[in-house]
Formats: C-alpha cells, structure tokens, sequence
C-alpha cells in the first residue's frame, strides 16, 4: 500500500527564526493518526533564519539524524563534541541515556535541513555522536546508503535497525529497491517529479508504503530524494 501525501498538507509552523514543515506530530502540532510510520517518528523540513537556532536542550531515548540540504550549523553537546555541519553532510546523536545539544546558525544565510527521529533497538545506550561529509557523485543514478545499522565505512552508523538512503536521478533514470513486508518505507521527494510504482509524485511530496514487496521509482526530470526504510514497529 503507497499513501501519497501531498506537499501542501504537511503542517507548517513559523517562529520567525524558523519555519519548518513537521511531517509527523511534533511540539504542539498533534494529530494522533500522524505520530509515526513504523520507528520512524520525526521528520522535520527546517530552514533555521540566520544567526538564530536551537539553543541548549535535552533528548534521550532516540536515534536523531540530520541531513543538511544548505548553509551551515555549527553543533555542541555535553558529550564535548562541536562540529560544523556543512550541506550534504549526516549527523547522527544516540540520545540514549541522556544528553544536552545546541544547533546554532552562526552564519548569514539561512540554512536548510531535515531532521529525523528513529527508535533505537534498545534503551539505555551510552549516548554518542557520527557525523559524515557526502558529495553529490556518490549518489548519482542510484540508492546510496547514507545511514545504517549494517558495518558501512561510507555510512553514519545508527544505532537501530535502519536504513537511510539519497538518490539523485536524471531524467527517465530508474532505480527499484525490494523489502520485507514487516517492514516500512518513507520516500520524501526533495526536488523533481517521480514515478513511484507508476504513482506520480512532485516536490516536497511524501510516500509512506507498507505491505509491499518492491518499490519501482523513474524520474519524470531531473528528481533528488531520501529513502528511509524502518521495521513496522
């Protein structure tokens, strides 16, 4: 079953210093059939105002991730970690038992980037962080693994049995992916158009598929998107 949700009815929030989509319930936006697909929880669509952000706050028990689309966040957490976060880069936090982090853009243009929250496999983890530098290439005509639970040198490691891919398309390109059926796929279309099991989709438009066997995803133009595979529950 592929449930298409279209770009225009995420829900949006403007704080001034941010407007974000949450594509799930988040914060004070609660729709109880919206809380999740599978063990995926969050995925926001962020563009954080210049020099504003996240100031210091707590997380624990969660997978988060966060894939720059454009400018650059400047992190800092109570594991000791400050890091730039520049685009195309992953950022993973193992909440775990605890911690305290800031997101801070420290620059003069905005910048652009989501935000995921993925259980983990288990509770009580030691709390700890990965971040990568990707380039365009590496995702070119195909579904490139950008975060996983397998032993990948090119991916940032979760901590929960995951899988987060990006796949740039040209015109016409095509690339399928099989999965279990216990298991969920999101597909959010960054930029382009698609056809997805012969579904149309357009910028910013969501897929959410359970109980399929593959999925078969051609490019109608030029098409980026991310692929997140989850178990059901």
């Amino acid at each position: 079953m592929l449930n298409i949700i279209k770009a225009k009815d995420r829900h949006f929030s403007d704080s001034g210093w941010l407007q974000t989509y949450w594509l799930f319930s988040f914060s004070n936006y609660h729709d109880p059939q919206n809380t999740n697909h599978g063990t995926l929880h969050v995925f926001n669509d962020d563009i954080v105002q210049p020099q504003t952000g996240f100031g210091t706050h707590p997380h624990r028990e969660m997978e988060i991730i966060s894939i720059v689309l454009h400018g650059e966040m400047t992190h800092k957490d109570t594991m000791g970690n400050e890091m730039v976060m520049k685009q195309h880069d992953v950022q993973r936090m193992t909440a775990g038992t605890g911690l305290y982090h800031s997101e801070w853009n420290e620059g003069e243009d905005t910048v652009g980037f989501f935000q995921i929250w993925i259980l983990p496999d288990k509770n009580g983890l030691e709390p700890s962080y990965d971040q990568k530098r990707f380039v365009p290439e590496y995702w070119k005509n195909r579904l490139a693994l950008i975060a996983s639970h397998l032993v990948q040198d090119y991916a940032v490691k979760l901590n929960s049995e995951a899988l987060i891919y990006r796949a740039g398309l040209d015109p016409d390109r095509e690339v399928s992916y099989k999965f279990e059926r216990d298991r969920r796929l999101f597909l959010y279309l960054i930029e382009g158009e698609l056809l997805v099991n012969e579904l149309s989709i357009e910028r910013r438009d969501q897929v959410r598929i359970k109980n399929e066997e593959q999925l078969v995803i051609k490019a109608q133009k030029k098409s980026d998107l991310v692929l997140i595979d989850v178990p059901d529950q």
